[in-house]
């Protein structure tokens, strides 16, 4: 995975995600996640993005470069991770939103509950955060150059395993075909329809 391959549209970057993986070495140990599930938000022209209505402090990672990670707080809950892609300057990134433990298990299952089952331990933007150990301070990370946060390619996905569907729980372009998962994979997140949908 190189800037290059980033560094394009996030509808066309998210299918391509999949597969791919996140490491996050620290001194407790590595934990890396096999990414099984994203969704592309597409900045000035996707009413659901954060960067819909223009940069502020909060958003100002999505505008590029590509490869950093926008790390942002859902609900005041939970972390959410996106991978920024496009050109330089205009926002769009993608939402990593589930994904498979392969290395690190115990790690993950320590940072997520001693009970969580393995498919159940990155399923969810909160719980891949959680399991991989992202928090806000790793939101600009580069993860093209070496950083305790990484992007590598991981193994190809065949085309006939990806599917499309609407995004999950935003109010806003809610029926956009813009979430990117492996079919069958049972790590991959329930679809729900927000009861703020629009």
């Amino acid at each position: 995975m190189n800037f290059t391959d980033l560094a394009h549209p996030a509808e066309e970057v998210a299918p391509k995600l999949l597969g791919a993986v996140l490491t996050h070495e620290t001194p407790e140990g590595a934990v890396s996640i096999t990414i099984t599930e994203t969704e592309a938000y597409s900045g000035s022209a996707d009413p659901a993005s954060h960067a819909y209505r223009g940069r502020t402090p909060r958003n100002a990672v999505m505008f590029g470069p590509a490869g950093h990670l926008y790390v942002y707080r859902s609900h005041g809950l939970h972390w959410c991770a996106n991978i920024v892609t496009g050109a330089d300057g205009i926002a769009t990134a993608v939402l990593i939103r589930a994904g498979r433990v392969v290395e690190g298990e115990e790690l993950a299952r320590e940072r997520r509950g001693g009970k969580v089952e393995s498919a159940r331990l990155a399923r969810g933007p909160g719980n891949f955060c959680q399991a991989l150990g992202i928090t806000a301070e790793h939101n600009g990370t580069d993860l093209l150059t070496g950083a305790s946060v990484t992007l590598s390619a991981g193994e190809p996905v065949p085309a006939a395993l990806v599917r499309v569907g609407p995004r999950v729980g935003v109010s806003k372009a809610h029926d956009w075909q813009h979430r990117f998962f492996l079919a069958g994979d049972p790590t991959v997140s329930a679809y729900r329809l927000s009861p703020r949908a629009k």
